[in-house]
């Protein structure tokens, strides 16, 4: 579904990316792990489009997206939920929900995803017409993700949906993740939390300042004394 080719991306003089390269194949949950400053959320960035890259390619079900506008990427079926979530936090929870389905027009499923995204997230049902700003941390990054799935996106990029949240809420978070994967959604997920992240991924790519260094299954590096040591607390 998604493959990274060869990428390289320059903030200025700094050297961001460094000849990355990445498959995610429809239906998993795949994994970026590494230390801040790694590289992961310029590779999230740079396949939404947000930060553009210097050389490679990305290509998304078999077409390169480089230089494709933003929200004809989004159109074409990724949903990006940022580190920090960039909620409208001016708007309602109910308004949140409807920018994440501006670019659909077929009103009576877009009805139908909103009683989907309350069944996943009953408390976004509750706050339905609360300011956004108002809600608790766990309760913004429900509607973060509730807000990019109203776009029914194939590929859905998650970028530390953990942070900052208590261990409950975070827990609540990641049966989502898993629960929206099994449901035909292809996850890429960028967090913090190796372990957890390792504990629900398919495959995972391991980032040294901007590089690849290590890929495999979850299983495998979940049980890689490397890993362990560098990322897992142990």
């Amino acid at each position: 579904m998604l493959s990274i080719k060869d990428l390289n991306l320059y903030y200025g003089s700094i050297h961001a990316l460094k000849d990355i390269n990445i498959e995610v194949k429809q239906g998993e949950i795949v994994t970026l792990i590494g230390a801040n400053g790694a590289g992961k959320t310029s590779t999230l960035r740079a396949i939404s489009g947000l930060t553009p890259f210097k050389s490679g390619d990305i290509l998304y079900n078999g077409s390169s997206i480089k230089g494709i506008p933003i929200h004809k990427l989004v159109g074409a079926g990724i949903g990006h939920v940022p580190e920090g979530r960039k909620i409208f936090a001016n708007l309602t929870v109910k308004e949140n929900l409807e920018m994440g389905a501006y670019l659909r027009k077929d009103k009576h499923e877009i009805k139908k995803d909103f009683e989907l995204i309350f069944d996943k997230f009953p408390r976004l049902k509750e706050r339905i017409t609360q300011v956004a700003g108002t809600l608790s941390g766990g309760e913004q990054q429900m509607l973060a993700i509730g807000r990019a799935m109203m776009n029914r996106p194939k590929l859905l990029i998650l970028d530390e949906p953990s942070m900052g949240l208590a261990p409950i809420v975070v827990r609540e978070i990641f049966n989502t993740i898993v629960e929206i994967n099994k449901a035909g959604t292809t996850i890429l997920l960028v967090e913090q939390n190796a372990n957890l992240a390792l504990e629900i991924a398919d495959r995972a790519y391991v980032l040294e300042t901007g590089k690849v260094v290590l890929s495999g299954s979850a299983q495998d590096l979940l049980n890689d004394e490397s890993v362990k040591n560098a990322y897992l607390g142990e």
